[in-house]
């Protein structure tokens, strides 16, 4: 007789270890079912890739305050790391804009305190391994939402500060001169003497104008000709013919061949310490835009997004770049639009883009010895321009007027106090959002318009809408806890006041399916409520309450607060018992032929 299998035995476990395999490492699923027709769109996507990494690669590590070739370190291995650890087939991760100020202001004090310009290396390698180490527990913790602590306002407000400080660190590189000073205001006031003592280089001037009017056209008039490339061929060409270093141009100089050994960086233990804090907030910023940026291109190729999976993608991507002598990188918004446009297939576009960077520094590592600074600055300015939420921050100032002065508090705070504590003031003012959202939600006084759908309506924003004699129905946008159970109390007892020439209130229907949660708080403040409207004779009633909250409340022992209150499935039903209690009509309504009948004292879920 043949055995019958075991679930559990080797040969059956096969594929329970084929698909764990292929969880944590995506390149398992895809890679055998690689069609060979893909790779010609993939090598052409890796290519054109390869034109825009390049340049600015260089350009976000003289922005982090590191040395250009760090840049191309760093995109090698982060699209390397990616490719095998990434579900996502078509992201491309590399050195972002939105990170170099991030990176510079936690390692470039350090930098300062310890005296050796070359630590700096060390220590943003090693805040890559941390923001990697960072991505991969959240990852594997399943923390993907605390991407939700940046909402939009404050991230709009953020970017925006952290456009204005970007621009304003580049205008000395533009100018051929140094400014030593701290801050957004200390950048502006430094710069401006420089400017007016005259140390403003014309000939850098002249060249990094040139290329930013270059790539400004050429991303207006021709937008598919790769602008950046252009603007770097450019500049080398200006620097050889005109002999830019001659006139005091600094240029990006020679580079070393090939990459650097695996090395784990080491700092001491206090280092570590500094660097945490920067790594915490690169971590939340990258997690938020590389969920933005998974979930729009998601959408378009038709693939899940899995934003536990992205987090361990980019934490390997950053663990590798670090030790690789290179810096924290995030999903970039650019680089994947342009592998997307090119065809890119799979991820074998940005193993391409790699391959083809090391073979640039393996075979003319000097190729890009002459492209002067200030077209690097050029730019890194016109990713500033690509960051600023203009538009964003003028539809909140028409739409959200609250929320445009959170976006503008998060640029004050990224301009007046650094980048890294700018993050930290978004961070506070996303959760105030949410607390504020919740102490004070939408509350209105309901009427019903009749029609062919008739619904209920704010009775202060239609005047279509009617209400009932002696009918208050009240919505409130909010679950109830300590914070505004008494902003709910209050309202309820200004709602059952009399007021001249109107009928007094009998009962108050609460419009309650928002209300998803009553603590202990506002449990009490019922049971209050209750008593206080009993003493001028007015009902309270709630009409579509779940109806786990209302066993909430029976769960605090005060079932003999639910006794006084009446519940209904919804407004309809509730505004029915109201009419056959009391006889009344709703405006316009036309009384039916039978009699009314009695309601009873309670009508639950």
């Amino acid at each position: 007789m043949r055995a019958t299998a075991d679930p559990l035995t080797p040969d059956n476990a096969r594929p329970r270890r084929a698909s764990a395999i292929a969880r944590w490492l995506p390149i398992a699923s895809w890679l055998p079912a690689y069609d060979r027709s893909w790779l010609k769109d993939d090598v052409v996507a890796g290519l054109a890739l390869t034109a825009l990494l390049v340049p600015q690669g260089m350009a976000y590590a003289q922005l982090a305050g590191l040395p250009p070739i760090t840049g191309l370190y760093t995109s090698i291995m982060c699209l390397v790391a990616y490719a095998v650890f990434g579900p996502s087939r078509v992201l491309v991760l590399g050195p972002d804009s939105s990170l170099g100020p991030m990176i510079a202001a936690s390692i470039l004090p350090l930098v300062a305190s310890g005296g050796d310009p070359g630590k700096a290396v060390v220590y943003a390698a090693v805040q890559s391994v941390l923001v990697g180490i960072f991505m991969i527990g959240a990852g594997v913790a399943k923390l993907g939402f605390v991407a939700d602590l940046l909402s939009k306002p404050t991230m709009v407000g953020y970017m925006n500060g952290l456009a204005l400080t970007i621009l304003v660190g580049q205008l000395r590189k533009l100018g051929g001169f140094s400014v030593d000073a701290d801050g957004l205001v200390g950048e502006i006031v430094g710069t401006w003497h420089k400017v007016l003592a005259g140390a403003t280089n014309m000939w850098a001037l002249g060249v990094g104008v040139a290329a930013l009017v270059l790539i400004f056209g050429l991303q207006r008039v021709l937008p598919r000709v790769p602008a950046v490339l252009v603007a770097v061929i450019a500049g080398i060409l200006a620097s050889n013919w005109l002999d830019l270093p001659s006139h005091g141009v600094k240029v990006v100089g020679e580079l070393p061949q090939g990459v650097p050994p695996l090395t784990i960086p080491i700092v001491s233990v206090g280092e570590i310490g500094l660097l945490i804090a920067g790594a915490l907030g690169i971590t939340l910023v990258a997690l938020a835009d590389t969920i933005s940026t998974a979930s729009a291109y998601a959408r378009r190729t038709g693939q899940p997004i899995d934003g536990n999976q992205e987090m361990v993608g980019i934490g390997a991507a950053n663990v590798l770049a670090g030790l690789f002598q290179g810096f924290a990188v995030s999903t970039s918004g650019s680089r994947t639009a342009v592998a997307f446009k090119a065809g890119a297939r799979t991820q074998v576009a940005g193993v391409v883009g790699a391959v083809a960077i090391l073979i640039l520094l393996v075979v003319a590592p000097n190729l890009l010895a002459a492209l002067p600074i200030p077209v690097l600055a050029a730019i890194v300015i016109v990713a500033a321009f690509s960051l600023a939420e203009l538009a964003a921050a003028r539809r909140l100032r028409t739409q959200r007027p609250m929320e445009f002065w959170l976006s503008i508090a998060a640029t004050l705070a990224v301009a007046v106090l650094g980048v890294l504590p700018g993050i930290g003031v978004a961070v506070g003012l996303s959760i105030l959002n949410v607390f504020r959202r919740s102490w004070w939600p939408y509350q209105a006084v309901l009427g019903r318009e009749k029609g062919e759908h008739p619904g209920y309506f704010d009775l202060a924003e239609n005047p279509n809408a009617g209400s009932m004699p002696g009918l208050v129905i009240f919505r409130f946008d909010a679950p109830l806890f300590f914070a505004n159970a008494r902003t709910f109390s209050d309202q309820v007892l200004r709602l059952a006041t009399p007021k001249e020439g109107e009928p007094a209130p009998r009962w108050i229907l609460v419009a309650a399916e928002p209300i998803s949660d009553i603590d202990t708080t506002a449990a009490d403040m019922l049971e209050e409520l209750v008593g206080d409207l009993e003493t001028r004779d007015v009902q309270l009633a709630f009409a579509e309450l779940k109806e786990p909250v209302q066993a909430k409340i029976d769960g605090y022992g005060m079932h003999h607060v639910l006794e006084k209150i009446l519940f209904f499935p919804t407004l309809n039903k509730g505004g029915k018992a109201y009419q056959e209690k009391y006889g009344t009509l709703w405006p316009g309504e036309i009384p039916s032929s039978h009699e009314p009948t009695p309601v009873g004292t309670q009508e639950n879920l």
